[in-house]
């Protein structure tokens, strides 16, 4: 009976330790899991947060008032109140900053890359390429800002050989037709984002991608009221 007792102690002593060492296996193993669980989501957190120095920084303006602007503008001066356009060139020029906005549906239609002028002839820019310059004087080369009327259809020797002649509204451009700044297109603009490279460098017009003017030149022919294009900074 003793030896009976004894042996059966002595099974029971071997089972709890092997009782033991698998819970202890399931408990490493789960932790082991834990800790490439979160080793995995710190290498993922550290890849999504590293920025390419050559990305083009994600910054969303708000344009809701000089949109807000532009449709009285054009709903008071019977201009097309379908849509405009907005050349912001306080972005960089390797970034969309030419806008087709839709007062129909109050979004972006379409965007793409635009020059401005390297406003090198008055006056030294060392800063023409990242800043556009303003100024409204002839043989400025330079950029000028404010609301312009979009004119007639013309014939051109850039791009895709079509221009539109910009006639300034306002005091800053009032010498648009003068200093024949034209919308037109231009073989060495890219119809996409170059950031951080730059866009060429006019000498005051906006000028565009081929394909780019090709989209314009459509909406343009079909609009029987002239269309606004409004340069801000």
């Amino acid at each position: 009976m003793l030896k009976t007792s004894t042996f059966y102690l002595q099974n029971l002593h071997v089972k709890s330790n092997n009782i033991l060492s698998e819970t202890e296996l399931l408990i490493r193993h789960k932790s082991l899991k834990m800790t490439y669980k979160i080793l995995f989501l710190l290498l993922l957190n550290f890849v999504s947060c590293k920025e390419d120095p050559n990305s083009s920084p994600k910054i969303e303006k708000n344009y809701a008032k000089v949109h807000e602007e532009a449709k009285a503008f054009c709903k008071r001066e019977k201009f097309n109140e379908d849509y405009y356009f907005l050349i912001d060139l306080s972005n960089h020029s390797g970034k969309n900053r030419f806008f087709i906005y839709d007062f129909k549906t109050g979004k972006i239609s379409n965007q793409n890359l635009v020059t401005h002028g390297s406003c090198d002839v008055l006056d030294d820019n060392e800063t023409k390429w990242e800043k556009a310059k303003f100024n409204n004087a002839n043989n400025s080369h330079c950029s000028a800002k404010g609301k312009y009327k979009i004119g007639k259809r013309d014939s051109s020797s850039w791009g895709i050989k079509v221009k539109y002649w910009l006639h300034g509204l306002e005091k800053s451009n009032a010498n648009a037709v003068q200093r024949v700044v034209v919308l037109h297109s231009w073989d060495a603009v890219s119809d996409t984002e170059v950031y951080p490279k730059y866009s060429p460098l006019s000498w005051g017009c906006p000028a565009v991608s081929d394909d780019f003017m090709r989209i314009l030149d459509a909406k343009l022919q079909k609009s029987d009221k002239p269309v606004l294009l409004w340069i801000i900074e």
